[in-house]
């Protein structure tokens, strides 16, 4: 493949792997009581105080101008994923993070439609590398849905598997809020990831972009929590598992996982970092059954293998086509991601 290839494919499969950590994380915050609002917070505060010396530092020698309409720039991309953050988490809190992990899937189909509608990707029906890569966003999210919502016999068992079954059963109720409150974390994140790639065109230094998006979320979310959360108790910060969520995902959802996906996509587009979403959920499943005790099952299984064929057939159109390294001279500067998220790493990642 050439390091053009290998070093953001390998970045991209860290940056899920944070991602997936992310969301389990921020699971486990909510649980014990602190609020999506708040965590959104804290979590993009830190970050911003770890990406400010970092990120001017890298970049001292080669920074663009810094212009109000570029300010502008941040603050909407900032506002996409304030807004993607803040329905990626509650949408954990009511469902699970297997399911913010599998909704996470929307996001290449839906990226990869406004790549084309923006002209960041090219789509020719008759060419069999826009074909390949449109086949593989099909697949990749169909290959999600399998693990999903097709189990079939267990491979692997658990001596945890009553005990999942019967939380999976009470959040029956809540099961499916949480997933529209996903989806429209996704559409969210793929907006950001369109967004994210006409301002890396603007300013091309990503440390710096990522520093100013997780300052403004850090604002934007500041009022939305002094709007929705009142009670001064609710911003306590208890030496517990929030403060181990706050610090992960400072650490490794935001400055980690967007540094690296934002340096990936800069050299890749936004449809490379977004096809690696489906690979979020195989990560997801292998962490369950280690970590967590969960039981491995045949559809996740035949989903997993789904999932990786439409991943690579993706990875086969773009290589055809010759653009891995950049689409075109005036489409260098693509970018995007989750937390995922965040996202993608998240987040956003979610």
């Amino acid at each position: 493949m050439g390091n053009e290839i290998a070093l953001p494919l390998v970045g991209m499969v860290l940056a899920e792997c944070a991602q997936v950590g992310l969301m389990i994380m921020g699971k486990a915050a909510m649980s014990h009581g602190m609020s999506n609002f708040v965590f959104v917070f804290y979590s993009n505060a830190l970050a911003s105080l770890i990406l400010l010396p970092s990120s001017f530092v890298f970049h001292r020698s080669e920074r663009p101008p810094l212009t109000f309409s570029i300010l502008c720039w941040f603050f909407l991309l900032g506002l996409l994923g304030c807004f993607a953050q803040i329905f990626g988490y509650a949408g954990i809190y009511y469902s699970s993070p297997t399911l913010g992990t599998a909704m996470l899937n929307l996001i290449p189909g839906l990226t990869f439609l406004l790549a084309v509608a923006f002209r960041m990707e090219k789509l020719h029906l008759r060419s069999s590398s826009s074909q390949a890569k449109s086949l593989g966003t099909i697949v990749s999210i169909a290959g999600a849905f399998v693990v999903t919502f097709y189990k079939g016999p267990s491979i692997l068992m658990s001596s945890s598997r009553a005990s999942s079954s019967h939380q999976f059963l009470l959040q029956q109720s809540n099961w499916t809020f949480g997933g529209f409150l996903l989806a429209a974390d996704c559409v969210f994140a793929s907006a950001w990831l369109i967004v994210q790639a006409s301002v890396l065109k603007k300013f091309p230094a990503e440390l710096i972009v990522v520093f100013y998006y997780c300052f403004f979320v850090t604002l934007q979310s500041a009022i939305v929590c002094l709007v929705t959360e009142r009670d001064l108790r609710s911003w306590s910060f208890k030496p517990d598992v929030r403060l181990v969520a706050v610090l992960y995902s400072a650490v490794f959802g935001s400055a980690f996982q967007l540094g690296v996906s934002t340096w990936c996509l800069h050299r890749t587009g936004p449809v490379f970092v977004g096809m690696f979403k489906p690979l979020g959920i195989v990560i997801s499943v292998v962490m369950g059954v280690i970590f967590l005790g969960d039981t491995f099952y045949l559809g996740s299984l035949l989903g997993a293998i789904v999932i990786v064929a439409g991943f690579y057939a993706v990875m086969w159109g773009k290589a055809k086509e010759g653009k891995i390294d950049v689409y075109a001279q005036g489409m260098r500067l693509e970018s995007s991601s989750q937390k995922v998220p965040l996202l993608p790493n998240n987040t956003a990642e979610t």
